[in-house]
């Protein structure tokens, strides 16, 4: 990923809030047939390994656990973005030489990737990623409230996938390459859109 110093996230804490609030990545490898790539979720266990391992599933159905990868995989989390019209610059009106922008927030994780079959680590990385995504809900469900013979049947559908990161890139475009009075401007102007990731947009522009 392309990361001018201006745009680089480095601070780990930062990363992992990024691949959490992303909520569905996409893995890509790259085999004989070419590249592959899947949208799944994805969660992180930051106790496996240096920078942490993703763990997930797909559907037995899907070719690209079948397919040898020839190098690291990669996961990409993608966090909020927006358009940025030049229009909301002041130096537009000072001197015109302004151009449109995309803001956005951008995790890339590479690492070894392992697709895995076993019935007990399917069901625990089923378990783990439910219980996530479950716990802020008032009547959490659980993968323990459905028949036992339906959950099997559900595993055997599914492939395990597992990727110790080995590297990771972060990147947080927020306009912070243009002057303040800029800044400002697109934050004012992503502050009043109707849209919510506009909004959520404009509150990383405002730094907050």
């Amino acid at each position: 990923m392309y990361t001018p110093p201006a745009f680089r996230e480095d601070d780990p804490a930062a990363l992992r809030a990024i691949m959490r609030e992303a909520r569905l990545a996409t893995l890509v490898t790259a085999t004989a047939d070419g590249l592959v790539a899947t949208p799944l979720p994805l969660f992180l266990d930051e106790t496996e390994g240096a920078l942490g391992t993703l763990y997930g599933h797909l559907a037995r159905a899907n070719p690209q656990w079948t397919l040898e990868p020839a190098c690291e995989a990669l996961a990409v989390f993608a966090g909020p973005d927006a358009y940025v019209t030049p229009s909301w610059y002041p130096s537009k009106r000072e001197h015109g030489k302004v151009v449109p922008t995309w803001n956005y927030v951008a995790v890339h994780a590479c690492g070894p990737v392992e697709f895995f079959e076993d019935r007990e680590r399917l069901r625990d990385a089923v378990t783990r990623l439910t219980e996530l995504y479950e716990r802020p809900r008032a009547d959490p469900w659980a993968v323990a409230d459905a028949p036992e013979d339906f959950i099997d049947a559900q595993l055997r559908g599914i492939v395990g996938v597992r990727m110790p990161i080995a590297r990771i890139e972060g990147k947080r475009k927020m306009s912070q390459n243009r002057p303040q009075a800029d800044r400002d401007g697109v934050a004012a102007g992503l502050g009043a859109s109707g849209s919510e990731a506009d909004r959520r947009v404009a509150a990383l522009v405002a730094g907050r």
